[in-house]
């Protein structure tokens, strides 16, 4: 079993940025891609950013490539978001896929953090 939990949310101004955590308990998830999704109220969960193991490739969702960046160390993976808009608001999930490489389908994901809170007024 693995277990992620999530870190550095909060409420912020439009502009602000923040870095989330993901602290992995377990060594295994080193050799498997990760990535970051959110669901913002009333929407469904959404991609935002994957990272494949030893951080060789990445993806972005359109919508934060140029604000946010993913990254990853001894299993624990980061989201670095910058210049963060109110629409950016949502719960943001840490993942660890099957397989070794990034992907943006929530499908190939099968571990789940519980999720930290954004918030971003304008």
């Amino acid at each position: 079993q693995v277990q992620l939990v999530e870190s550095g949310g909060g409420l912020v101004q439009a502009g602000d940025s923040l870095r989330l955590s993901c602290t992995v308990a377990r060594r295994t998830a080193s050799n498997n891609g990760m990535g970051w999704f959110r669901r913002a109220p009333g929407k469904e969960r959404e991609f935002v950013a994957s990272i494949a193991y030893r951080g060789g490739n990445t993806l972005y969702a359109d919508s934060v490539k140029g604000r946010f960046t993913i990254s990853r160390d001894s299993g624990n993976l980061y989201l670095q978001m910058d210049n963060l808009k109110p629409e950016d608001t949502a719960v943001y999930y840490c993942a660890v896929a099957r397989g070794s490489y990034a992907s943006s389908t929530s499908s190939q994901y099968n571990y789940w953090g519980w999720g930290t809170q954004v918030t971003v007024s304008s």
